[in-house]
């Protein structure tokens, strides 16, 4: 910044601006006598924040830009140039900046100490009252423009959450469609094989008995990881034993549907061994597609759940209502959803749920957002080969939920800050911050509790709803 000395053609210069219409020349020029002439160069600050505020400011040439920051982030307010007024006002009660004022180009201001507004009401009276109406003017556009700012963070906060709660079952369903895609392109060879069997109608209904039944068991399936590796172990053992290829892969998903080495017994009691192989890929393609559908369909429930909570949102004097929910429901179908990010990270879950867990009062549709989040993190945070537990049980009159990763932890540093907005540990790219945020606000919406324990093998958050009642 450097001061100038003063040209005769700053008086024409200030009558050409709006704010000094109609305001005498020896007012102008008083003024003029008063003030020092200052240039700032490209890239220097008018003021900063926390910078007395002592000069009224008239920009004579050039432009600068006000930026604001807000929450570790750097806004722009907008950008002023020859004839606007900053700095301290007549009647003002400014008494520091609050943000950065920057050049933007070389720029010449007229400036004013504070000191000689009393003098000015005695001086020019017109002259004073421009300069409030000035001051007026700019409080209404400063109020308007941080009200529009602080609309357009919460929908660009709104916007994020819901990008990010898409983004999951987005990425199910198009993966699923894929998937069934491959499914229905390799089953002409299948259905060949399976056509050129002999069995009767009567073995076909006796083998869909079995088949039926175990899709309709599969709903309210939950096998404890032991035993999940037992059967799988059996099942593999028995369709080596009978010559069924890729035994691994029809295994696990008839370990999904609750099949048995029974069950496999009594359908090779009733075709016998010539169309055994045939039917065994018929029932896994079969199983496998009932699967997948059942995941699209789980999917794209989310999603239009999902929409439906933003419109609720959106109109929350509409009165709606809780509703007792059981927490089992959403789990299963999270982990159902999130099963690919298990797989490509070889987790293991295990999963210890209460078969007398009471009821919750509240929103599915939000519950299960959180159930993603805290899944999601627990997922990223392990390395290839972690575990993954899911405990649920009965707290006295509240419902427990401890999710518990055996990863690297959360830094005891950081602990108390990972529930704030934009927060993440996550690289540039991976991550919002916003995951752990939306589940605060659900939790507090729900009068429920979450605390977080962690050290390096061992994370574990505890949810603590009350039980409806």
């Amino acid at each position: 910044m450097k001061i100038l000395p003063k040209t005769p053609e700053l008086l024409s210069t200030l009558q050409s601006f709006d704010t000094f219409e109609g305001i005498s020349p020896e007012a102008l020029q008083w003024m003029i006598g008063r003030s020092d002439y200052k240039f700032y160069d490209t890239g220097e600050n008018l003021f900063s924040p926390g910078m007395a505020v002592e000069h009224m400011q008239i920009i004579i040439q050039g432009r600068y830009v006000v930026q604001w920051e807000q929450k570790g982030e750097t806004r722009e307010l907008g950008v002023w140039e020859a004839g606007y007024i900053t700095g301290v006002l007549p009647f003002s009660r400014m008494k520091e900046a609050r943000a950065v004022g920057k050049a933007l180009e070389p720029t010449y201001t007229l400036e004013l100490h504070k000191k000689h507004f009393v003098e000015m009401v005695n001086v020019s009276y017109e002259l004073t009252q421009a300069l409030v109406a000035f001051m007026s003017d700019r409080v209404r556009d400063f109020t308007t423009m941080q009200f529009q700012n602080e609309k357009l963070m919460a929908l660009g906060k709104l916007s994020a959450g819901l990008a990010h709660e898409l983004n999951n079952p987005a990425s199910a369903m198009v993966r699923n469609a894929e998937e069934l895609y491959k499914k229905v392109h390799t089953s002409p060879e299948k259905f060949k094989s399976v056509i050129t069997m002999r069995i009767t109608p009567e073995q076909t209904d006796q083998v869909n008995a079995i088949l039926f039944s175990r899709i309709e068991q599969a709903k309210n399936l939950d096998l404890p990881l032991l035993e999940r590796e037992e059967r799988m172990d059996d099942i593999i053992d028995w369709l080596e034993d009978h010559g069924i290829d890729n035994s691994e892969d029809v295994a696990e998903t008839f370990v999904d549907f609750g099949m048995t080495v029974d069950d496999l017994d009594n359908i090779h009691d009733i075709v016998g061994d010539g169309p055994t192989g045939p039917i065994m890929w018929w029932l896994e393609s079969t199983l496998s597609l009932e699967n997948l559908v059942n995941e699209i369909q789980e999917a794209s429930s989310r999603i239009s759940k999902l929409v439906s909570s933003i419109k609720d949102y959106s109109h929350m004097d509409r009165g709606i209502s809780m509703e007792a929910v059981d927490i089992h429901e959403g789990l299963r179908s999270t982990l159902t959803m999130l099963k690919h990010k298990f797989k490509a990270k070889n987790i293991e879950l295990a999963k210890n749920l209460s078969p007398d867990l009471p009821r919750v009062k509240g929103f599915a549709g939000e519950l299960n957002q959180v159930w993603t989040n805290l899944i999601v993190n627990a997922i990223d945070a392990m390395d290839q080969g972690g575990t993954l537990t899911v405990h649920t049980f009965p707290d006295r009159e509240y419902v427990r939920v401890d999710i518990t990763d055996n990863g690297s932890g959360i830094p005891e540093d950081i602990q108390t800050r990972i529930f704030e907005p934009f927060f993440t540990t996550k690289a540039m790219g991976e991550g919002t911050g916003m995951g752990l945020d939306i589940v605060k606000k659900i939790m507090n919406r729900h009068k429920a509790e979450i605390e977080v324990e962690s050290q390096p093998g061992k994370t574990t958050f505890s949810l603590c709803f009350p039980a409806h009642k």
